[in-house]
């Protein structure tokens, strides 16, 4: 979603803002994986597209695909994700698909050079520790 407009999750867990970094950094690619000490499921993709960030579950809604992987394209104004598995599409604000499919999405900000992103867990550029317990 982008910065400045959103949802929020709906969990039970706290939803707080968590810093992800400089925003000169990470607007160097169009997408970056941040990690989840939940798991895999609760990966995000931080897109920077035309110079505005944006946030979403990372794996595809219908089977998993990785969303930073995939072509993103603008049309009438929509800038859209398609994932490399299957080609379905996702409204970068809205996590909407042109099927019956959605992506959630969550709040970015910019603060003092810095993105952030709202969300239940922590999330981190690199992934967590396996948990030794496993």
């Amino acid at each position: 979603m982008a910065s400045g407009c959103g949802e929020e999750e709906g969990t039970a867990e706290a939803v707080s803002w968590r810093l992800i970094g400089p925003a000169s950094e990470l607007s160097k690619k169009r997408c970056r994986l941040m990690y989840s000490p939940l798991g895999r499921d609760s990966d995000v993709g931080l897109f920077c597209v035309k110079g505005e960030f944006f946030a979403m579950d990372a794996r595809c809604s219908h089977s998993g695909g990785p969303l930073c992987d995939g072509d993103i394209e603008e049309a009438d104004g929509v800038l859209q994700v398609f994932c490399p598995w299957h080609d379905y599409d996702f409204d970068l604000r809205t996590g909407k698909s042109g099927t019956s499919l959605q992506q959630q999405v969550y709040e970015v900000k910019l603060e003092d050079g810095n993105v952030y992103v709202k969300h239940a867990s922590p999330l981190s550029l690199l992934p967590f520790p396996a948990d030794p317990k496993s």
